[in-house]
């Protein structure tokens, strides 16, 4: 399958055209659940492409948080899923850790948004994501991963905390249930096709 074309949305027409196709990217930090996230609501067999947890990752990426955690995505993780008749989308997650990173660029290319998943135990670590798309100027919200067992905090102060504008959205969701992640991309969809510049 060719993932290189995406036709985008026309947002002054107030409709998708027909068949319209786009991709997403999932991204967070190291075991934010992005794996999780893709295989829940994904339509198809998911891509995936992890590999063991090895001794690169000392010092490096925090484990202290995900210690039963034994896998890794090392490229991306890749999936599907059809929001309406007309609108199908293509869902990238990112590899989470740092060693990876280099690949992050390849994978938003002709992304429309991003959806960045946050684990509350490690919010230091959803800045990167978080300074990365806004270097790029690709829409993202931020969507809090309610990990068992992970502190609960308001809304508001987990957007003073992590630093963001009132106009970038953000909600919880439950990386495991596919309703959940799917709420999350029609946020993102609807989000990302209003900051579309009207032609």
């Amino acid at each position: 399958m060719a993932f290189g074309h995406y036709d985008r949305p026309s947002a002054s027409a107030g409709h998708f055209d027909r068949s319209a196709s786009t991709k997403i990217v999932i991204s967070g930090g190291f075991g934010s659940g992005k794996t999780t996230f893709v295989g829940a609501v994904s339509e198809i067999m998911p891509l995936r492409t992890e590999a063991l947890v090895t001794m690169a990752s000392a010092g490096v990426d925090g484990l202290e948080a995900t210690p039963h955690k034994n896998t890794t995505t090392v490229a991306m993780d890749f999936g599907r899923i059809t929001l309406a008749d007309d609108l199908v989308l293509y869902l990238f997650g990112t590899p989470g850790q740092r060693r990876f990173w280099f690949m992050w660029d390849d994978l938003i290319r002709g992304a429309i948004g991003a959806v960045i998943l946050v684990d509350l135990r490690r919010l230091q670590d959803s800045f990167a994501a978080i300074d990365f798309f806004e270097a790029r100027k690709l829409p993202f919200i931020v969507a809090i991963n309610e990990f068992d067992g992970a502190p609960r905090h308001p809304v508001p102060a987990v957007r003073e905390a992590l630093a963001l504008p009132e106009h970038i959205p953000i909600l919880t969701v439950d990386a495991r249930d596919g309703q959940s992640a799917r709420a999350a991309l029609i946020t993102v969809t609807e989000y990302a096709l209003s900051a579309l510049p009207a032609s």
